[in-house]
């Protein structure tokens, strides 16, 4: 499927360096036919000489040397980049880009190009536990699908969607999810800590309840509902925690928040600076 090609990456970020670990990991591609552009010479080098690959801060040499373009810059960056990079691509080559709330046809027609992949991954990607969500225009082959799939996979699990509203969705979701996790388990430490518990003690049991919890609702095949009903028991303290969560709306915070992230992914697709966020 990769014989041959060359996997060009515009941009030698974080998110860029989690794909370049899982394809050459999971031997999907050799270090020799990934090249990653960058303006720091310096952060070239640290990931040539940790990965093997090919590394350059000429970002329109990237693009003329891949068949497959992974745009993996700031968003706030590419209008400074899509003129520099227009015009040397091939036809026939594949742009797959990562940016977040940067909509395939301003992709397409930034660059004057047709066959985009638009992904939206996470950041556990970055230790090849990610999800992402991608789409595609008609334009992209079967045979660069299932490379965009390859490369995807080796961010964590993939999820195809035919339409491109859903990126905004999975933006909200899965894209921005890591952060309400993030401050869930920071809440739960604090009141560890609150209790007596040492910040480290606190850390460890929280840590492993968050993952144990994660994994058991994914074996289990149940309803995180009835996952929920199981250690809940009758006049006990998970009842009674789960009341004053109730109370305190936690619920409806956390759907608010993520359709406000929603509404404001939308309107960065629309290129708006400020939006004016309705929730209710």
């Amino acid at each position: 499927m990769f014989k041959d090609i060359t996997i060009s990456f515009v941009g030698s970020g974080t998110m860029a360096e989690a794909m370049i670990r899982g394809l050459i990991s999971q031997e999907i591609v050799p270090p020799e036919q990934i090249i990653a552009a960058g303006p720091r010479p310096e952060r070239g080098e640290e990931l040539r000489e940790r990965h093997g690959i090919h590394v350059t801060t000429d970002n329109t040499e990237a693009v003329e040397k891949g068949q497959i373009v992974v745009l993996a810059i700031k968003p706030q960056v590419l209008t400074t980049v899509m003129p520099e990079i227009r015009g040397h691509m091939r036809r026939r080559d594949l742009l797959l880009s990562i940016l977040a709330g940067t909509p395939i046809r301003r992709l397409a027609d930034g660059l004057a190009h047709a066959a985009v992949v638009r992904a939206m991954p996470n950041t556990p990607a970055q230790i090849g536990q990610g999800i992402t969500v991608w789409t595609a225009t008609p334009e992209v082959t079967d045979i660069q699908r299932q490379q965009a799939q390859a490369i995807l996979g080796s961010l964590g699990e993939e999820i195809f969607m035919d339409d491109e509203s859903y990126l905004d969705m999975a933006t909200a979701l899965s894209g921005t999810g890591p952060a309400y996790v993030f401050m869930f388990m920071e809440a739960m430490i604090d009141a560890g800590v609150h209790m007596g518990f040492s910040r480290r003690v606190a850390t460890q049991l929280v840590f492993q309840t968050m993952r144990g919890s994660v994994e058991y609702a994914a074996q289990s095949g149940l309803h995180v509902a009835e996952l929920r009903n199981q250690v809940t028991s009758p006049g006990g303290t998970t009842a009674e925690a789960l009341y004053h969560m109730e109370k305190g709306g936690l619920r409806t915070v956390l759907s608010r928040g993520i359709f406000a992230a929603y509404q404001r992914s939308i309107a960065l697709g629309r290129g708006k600076k400020q939006a004016e966020v309705e929730v209710d």
